[in-house]
């Protein structure tokens, strides 16, 4: 897709810091970075969304998010890392292709995510499983 971003990394047309290449994926170091080490892992054909990628796509983006994650946890001296992928602009994602973030992470590094926790009321919880259920 000629306007995607990331379609334009896989195409050469932008330049990126390449981590590793496949057939199948690409993977670069994000250039705004929530911690050095940041990178990101994506399928080379442009897909949306998480739910649109094949089984072998999945498996092999995978694989390459465990692969990065150990090599740039290593390389930054993070003691952990964030691996999150976001679907829908509602849920984050600012760039309609598919990808993972691999995020290096360290006690003090200051990142932090604007969790909240929620709760079921009476019977909801049950009602939610039931309708997840009924469509697996």
């Amino acid at each position: 897709m000629k306007d995607c971003v990331f379609c334009r990394i896989i195409a050469g047309e932008i330049p990126a810091a390449k981590l590793i290449e496949t057939d199948v994926v690409l993977s670069f170091l994000d250039i705004a970075p929530v911690n050095p080490g940041h990178c990101l892992v994506v399928p080379k054909r442009h897909v949306a969304t998480l739910l649109e990628l094949s089984q072998d796509e999945l498996n092999i983006c995978i694989f390459t998010v465990q692969r990065l994650a150990g090599a740039a946890a290593r390389a930054t001296g993070a003691v952990g890392f964030n691996v999150l992928q976001n679907n829908g602009r509602c849920a984050g994602q600012i760039v309609p292709h598919v990808h993972f973030h691999i995020i290096p992470r360290s006690p003090d590094d200051g990142f932090k995510f604007g969790w909240r926790e929620g709760s079921y009321a009476e019977g909801e919880l049950e009602e939610v499983q039931r309708g997840i259920r009924k469509l697996l």
